[in-house]
């Protein structure tokens, strides 16, 4: 791959989406953004009721941020357990390689959240949907299969539904599952990881990150993802990844992003709310915010452990005189340079 030449930003919500029954969805694999060869994303949005119907991904595990509204979601293991789970605003699922599972929007407004794949060639022709399978296969061996006659199954959906319109389930209807003893409650399910609850880290003038992996979350074997706040002109430092690729959706606000690629090559782009940006695992790069509110990034690695090389903890971590001759420092210049992590770096 020709990396030089590569566009390292995608206009996700700029782009025709698939709509139907109450859904709309907008994707970017590597087809529609070829920098982004590790990781795929998709901008999922539903109306209350609303259903992306039961489905599996043969090729790529699913985690999943919620924005704004409620949602409701299904799936199933292959030791034949359920789980049924219920996700509000900064909330977090995942879902392994090949689990069928659905998605359901509850509430009443729409719900809008991110899904991100950690395979860059996930697309829908890796998608099963259960209607689509189901009306593929000869009616007979659907009426045998599911005991049904052959009218019945005549009436079933006789192509992919892939959005589903239906009524919003609540502990009344006959589709819900029952409320759990308040005692039973957990915090945190088995594919449900509340992010937004999470303690965050706070860099004092410059943002805060909040962060969730496999440690965190036990299932999210693949995956680790992070919710990144940049105060005006505050800087998500000079950094790089050393085990995976990162992929980002820009929430809110604007930032501008370089992607450092060696031998003097170096990609910068200007982000605004919707688009998305990626960065090959190993490469150099920093987060600005150039706006003049927070610029909130939520941020997807194709690792379930987080690792990170920040420029300033490295240069600190060296013997002076080494950093001295390296850069050929004049004698006090090394006193400028951080003495510690700085992570995030406020507005000068």
């Amino acid at each position: 791959m020709n990396t030089e030449l590569l566009s390292f930003k995608y206009e996700l919500e700029k782009k025709e989406p698939r709509t139907n029954d109450g859904g709309t969805t907008r994707g970017a694999s590597v087809k529609d953004f070829p920098a982004s060869i590790g990781i795929a994303g998709v901008s999922m949005r539903l109306q209350p009721g609303s259903m992306r119907e039961l489905h599996w991904h043969a090729n790529a595990a699913e985690w999943a941020y919620v924005i704004s509204g409620t949602v409701r979601t299904t799936i199933i293991h292959p030791d034949g357990k359920s789980y049924t789970d219920n996700f509000e605003p900064g909330d977090v699922w995942y879902f392994p390689k090949g689990y069928g599972h659905s998605i359901q929007a509850t509430g009443t407004e729409e719900c809008h959240f991110i899904l991100i794949f950690d395979n860059g060639n996930f697309s829908e022709d890796h998608t099963f949907s259960v209607t689509d399978f189901i009306s593929s296969v000869p009616p007979e061996i659907v009426a045998q299969n599911l005991g049904l006659t052959l009218e019945e199954v005549a009436a079933l959906p006789q192509k992919e539904a892939y959005f589903a319109a239906g009524i919003v389930p609540d502990e009344l209807s006959f589709n819900a599952t029952a409320r759990p003893e308040e005692s039973d409650i957990e915090l945190t399910n088995l594919h449900r990881y509340p992010l937004h609850s999470q303690q965050p880290r706070i860099i004092p003038g410059g943002g805060l990150q909040r962060l969730v992996t496999s440690k965190e979350f036990p299932i999210s074997k693949t995956m680790a993802g992070s919710v990144l706040e940049l105060q005006p002109g505050a800087l998500r430092e000079m950094h790089w990844h050393p085990n995976a690729d990162e992929w980002q959706y820009f929430i809110s606000g604007q930032a501008e992003m370089s992607v450092f690629l060696a031998e003097g090559t170096i990609v910068t782009e200007q982000f605004n709310a919707g688009d998305v940006g990626y960065v090959p695992m190993g490469a150099g790069h920093y987060i600005k915010n150039t706006g003049d509110t927070v610029c909130k990034v939520l941020i997807g690695f194709n690792s379930g452990v987080y690792e990170s090389i920040d420029l300033s903890e490295w240069l600190a971590g060296n013997p002076k005189d080494v950093v001295v001759t390296n850069f050929g420092l004049k004698e006090g210049e090394i006193e400028k340079f951080p003495a510690k992590k700085v992570f995030i770096q406020p507005k000068k």
